[in-house]
């Protein structure tokens, strides 16, 4: 489970890069910007409540003050921190439950694996919005961001 999550999340380092910098050579619209904001803050809330971090750190889930190079240097960090959590932790872990608070002050618990599958489908969705905001303001194309791209491009 270990191999299959890094792989995940180097998948996820691969495609927040590959759109970012789509973003940067279209002259940073705002509204993408901002959504690859929240990916990476969603990321690091979920990164905190998996490493037991509390309280969570206190960044609001839609920040409006990040720019790409502030994207661009989360990115690099919240992939080295998630690749680092996953090396150390033991396989019995994934199925670990642990406790959390959403942003409201609702309390739950989820499997770590669970919590992982959500990080990756949460930052697949959000880069799929932050594209088609790309689309309104008038991109032609985008990057190829999917997963099994990202596999031929590692076997190629």
């Amino acid at each position: 489970m270990k191999n299959h999550f890094i792989k995940l999340f180097n998948y996820d380092n691969f495609a927040n890069n590959a759109l970012l910098n789509f973003i940067i050579d279209a002259n940073s619209p705002r509204r993408p910007i901002q959504l690859m904001a929240h990916l990476l803050v969603a990321e690091r809330r979920w990164l905190d409540r998996v490493n037991e971090v509390i309280p969570y750190s206190s960044n609001e889930l839609w920040p409006t003050d990040f720019t790409a190079e502030h994207c661009a240097k989360l990115i690099t960090e919240y992939h080295e921190e998630w690749i680092g959590f996953l090396e150390r932790m033991p396989e019995a872990d994934f199925i670990r439950i642990i406790s959390y608070q959403n942003s409201m002050g609702d309390s739950y618990s989820t499997a770590i694996s669970d919590i992982l599958t959500h990080v990756i489908n949460h930052s697949t969705h959000t880069r799929a919005q932050a594209g088609q905001q790309l689309k309104l303001a008038g991109a032609e194309t985008l990057p190829i961001t999917d997963y099994v791209y990202y596999l031929r491009q590692l076997n190629s």
